[in-house]
Order: structure tokens, then C-alpha cells, then sequence
């Protein structure tokens, strides 16, 4: 189960060396990085790259960060954007279904504030065992704050069509008044639309 997520994301002005670091990482790198889970990453259609990293602890997180070749990579990777890179820490995030997935075919994240992340959470826990008899097409999703509101959500589909044909099926009514318990203690959602998600699991 994933213990830590660090949220990265950052204003891309390089798409295809960005990429040649992601991949870069994922080779070299990744094996040596103690306690990692797995990545989701991609960048929205204005240019923002965003970054889910998934850790079996907060203590590998920085053991990670600490190494050298790790240190070398960012300063090599900072590079590919245009303006400072943001850091978000979540210490408990949550899994529901499948949690995250290389096998989908599109990723939706979600970020905002909530003025109730335990309630969310409960939400999603009794929304997500059931939400697979309606929508099938979701593999599984991920909940993650940061302690202060701030949350970052990700939902991973088989394929983008049908994630879009499923938004329109007639959901039950309790579980319809789940998710609208759910939609007002999200608040404003800023999506990102990953139609080409960057998936790196750790390799075993």
C-alpha cells in the first residue's frame, strides 16, 4: 500500500527532453530508489506537467531525494520548465478499487481544497467498492492531502473513450448522493486530463 505521495508539477517548456528524463529516471535511476511504489505523470494541454510519486514512506521520499544521482538528475531535469516547480507532501493517502494502474489507458487528476478531507475519504471508500458496477471502465483511483486541504485525486481508466461514454449512465440513488456529498467537499476541482499518462511501477 502506498504510505507517501509527493505531488510535483511545474509550467513545461521542453516537452521532449522532459520526457527523455522521465525515461532516463525510470532506467537508471529507478532501481535504486529504496521504498518506491510507482509514478503517474503527464502534461495537461496548456503545458503543465504534473507528477504523482508514490512511496512506501515518507523516510524513503527523502532517502530518495538525498542521493546524488538523484540530486544531478533534477537539476538536469528543472531545466524542462519554464518558472518555479511545486512540491506538494501527502503522509496518508488512500487507495480505492485498484488503486493506481500502468495498465490504464488514461488518467484524470484532480486537485483542490477541501474543508473536510476524513469525510472525503469515508466517501470514497463507500462510493469506490461500488462504483465498478457502473462505471467499468475505472481500474481504480487514489485520494492523497497534504494535512492543510489541499488534495490531489487520480482516477485511472482503461481508455479515454470509454471513461467519456460512461460519464453519461444513470448512476443508483445512493450512490448518486454519494458523489454529490463528494463533489461539494471537493470544492473547485483544477483537472489535468492525462490523454498520454507517463506510468512507472516499481520494478520487482
Amino acid at each position: 500500500k502506498a504510505m507517501f505521495v509527493q505531488v510535483i508539477q511545474g509550467k513545461v517548456s521542453d516537452e521532449r527532453q522532459l520526457r527523455r528524463c522521465m525515461d532516463r529516471w525510470a532506467e537508471e535511476l529507478q532501481p535504486g530508489a529504496t521504498g518506491y511504489l510507482g509514478s503517474a505523470s503527464g502534461i495537461r494541454e496548456d503545458g503543465t506537467f504534473i507528477l504523482l510519486v508514490r512511496f512506501e514512506s515518507h523516510e524513503d521520499a527523502v532517502r530518495n531525494s538525498e542521493r546524488p544521482e538523484q540530486g544531478a538528475w533534477w537539476a538536469e531535469t528543472e531545466q524542462c520548465f519554464d518558472g518555479p516547480v511545486s512540491f506538494m507532501d501527502c503522509p496518508d493517502p488512500m487507495e480505492w478499487l485498484g488503486g493506481g494502474s500502468d495498465d490504464a489507458g488514461f488518467v484524470q487528476i484532480m486537485e483542490g481544497h477541501t474543508t473536510d478531507s476524513d469525510r472525503l475519504r469515508e466517501l470514497l471508500t463507500q462510493s469506490g467498492d461500488r462504483l465498478h458496477s457502473v462505471r467499468p471502465e475505472i481500474i481504480g483511483g487514489m485520494f492523497a492531502s497534504n494535512g492543510d486541504g489541499d488534495y490531489v485525486e487520480a482516477v485511472y481508466f482503461t481508455n479515454e473513450s470509454e471513461a467519456r461514454e460512461h460519464e453519461k449512465v444513470t448512476v443508483p440513488d445512493d450512490l448518486r448522493s454519494l458523489f454529490e456529498e463528494e463533489g461539494r467537499l471537493m470544492g473547485e476541482i483544477d483537472y489535468f486530463d492525462l490523454h498520454e499518462p507517463m506510468l512507472v511501477s516499481a520494478q520487482r
